[in-house]
């Protein structure tokens, strides 16, 4: 028989190893503390920190060479892997509208280098009126003021027939002026505004003064004031804006004017009071109340807002609309006061009072504004006065089809939940400064 190789003999020692130790139950010795491996020779982690240190010392500096942009541009097409290529902008050599390109900000002449906080008729307040109140100085009196409400409730100063009148101006823009089973928000809206107005107009036969009024559409007022190191403006198109002859006289008295020194504004920190308003460095800053100088209708009375959008998320919020309709109040105001009176900070001695109604067609909101003092920098000493009436509903329903069960009509078409009220306050706004 051949002798075994030695990779045999090693093969057979390992299984007589086994075999004995298979029946023995052994334990695992504890791991061996282990220090630093040794270093490594050169040829394998390279030579030391000193050694390079030195190396790099005795290198010569080289310059880097800056590498060309290689670019598409000759290929005439796109080429994956390649730069896009930047050519110089093209001069046609004549003026062409629908490639024109404004000049920069910074090149405009009008620009500037302090911000200025825009307030325009799309701007949606966070806080609604008590961002407003801050921005303009003013102090919050809930319901209208003595003048109006002894027009409100003066018996002598209604229409004939007034609540039969209202509930026809109602019918006739719910439901005779279309053509629809249910006309739309942004048609019944301004149809109702207008019949609302003509009712008002048949009190010119008694009070004359009214006839020296007009309603401008489209105009566009500028003010501009600063707050607390803070530039604001109010600008662009706003409401419908009733003109008159003579300006309303003053609502609260002097002794209340000087009461508001104690009135402390209200804060809503950490919201900034800019919230929502549109920063802008290109600016003229302009106080104009949107007419010549010689108009015959010159004094602001009172402004009519219109939310007649059909789609609820793009209409403004009561809150919000209240807001809006307090900052062009203030606006037209704070125009017409720097036209009078010049550019200076001051009381006024006269106050200036704008009034304000809103409405989406079936809610109105109605509002008065005396402007005291165009110093609105700090907030102490004299400030605004605002009265605002809010959620006043003309009608709760306006059923234009008639609800009907088993055949039977359970609730016919018409007009539900009439509030005559509302358009008294209504119609006391419209007389207010004639009676």
């Amino acid at each position: 028989m051949a002798a075994a190789g030695p990779m045999a003999l090693g093969r057979a020692a390992a299984r007589g190893r086994r075999a004995h130790t298979r029946g023995v139950l052994t334990r695992a010795a504890p791991p061996r503390p282990r220090g630093p491996l040794p270093r490594t020779p050169w040829t394998t982690r390279g030579p030391p920190p000193e050694e390079l240190a030195r190396r790099v010392e005795r290198r010569p500096v080289r310059e880097q060479v800056e590498l060309d942009t290689v670019t598409y541009a000759g290929r005439q097409h796109f080429v994956p892997g390649l730069a896009r290529p930047r050519f110089p902008p093209w001069e046609r050599g004549w003026h062409d509208p629908r490639h024109w390109r404004g000049p920069r900000y910074e090149e405009m002449p009008l620009y500037n280098e302090r911000s200025c906080f825009v307030y325009q008729q799309r701007v949606r307040m966070l806080e609604g009126v008590r961002q407003a109140q801050w921005l303009t100085k003013t102090k919050l009196v809930e319901g209208l003021p003595p003048p109006v409400l002894s027009i409100v409730h003066d018996p002598a100063q209604q229409l004939e027939e007034q609540e039969e009148r209202v509930k026809r101006a109602i019918s006739h823009a719910r439901f005779w002026d279309t053509t629809e089973v249910a006309p739309m928000r942004e048609h019944y809206c301004p149809v109702l505004f207008e019949d609302l107005i003509h009712l008002c107009r048949s009190m010119t036969p008694k009070y004359p003064s009214l006839s020296k009024r007009i309603l401008a559409r489209n105009y566009r007022v500028a003010a501009t004031w600063e707050r607390e190191s803070i530039l604001l403006q109010v600008r662009g198109l706003n409401g419908i804006l009733m003109n008159s002859m003579a300006p309303i006289p003053p609502v609260a008295s002097k002794e209340e004017v000087l009461a508001t020194e104690e009135h402390v504004l209200e804060t809503f920190y950490p919201i900034s009071p800019t919230i929502d308003l549109q920063e802008v460095n290109v600016y003229k800053e302009l106080n104009e109340t949107g007419f010549r100088d010689g108009y015959p209708y010159p004094h602001p009375h009172t402004l009519f807002f219109l939310e007649s959008h059909n789609h609820r998320p793009k209409r403004f919020r009561p809150e919000q609309l209240r807001a809006k309709m307090l900052m062009f109040a203030f606006g037209n105001a704070l125009a017409k006061a720097k036209a009078l009176y010049g550019n200076d900070p001051k009381v006024l001695e006269q106050p200036i009072v704008v009034q304000s109604i809103g409405t989406d067609g079936q809610l109105f909101q109605f509002m008065v504004f005396q402007l005291n003092t165009t110093d609105l920098v700090s907030g102490d000493g004299i400030k605004n006065l605002v009265w605002i009436d809010s959620d006043q509903n003309l009608y709760e329903k306006a059923q234009c089809l008639p609800e009907v069960k088993k055949r039977v009509v359970v609730k016919p078409a018409g007009i539900y939940g009439f509030q005559p009220d509302t358009f008294k306050k209504f119609l006391a706004l419209y007389l207010h400064g004639a009676v």
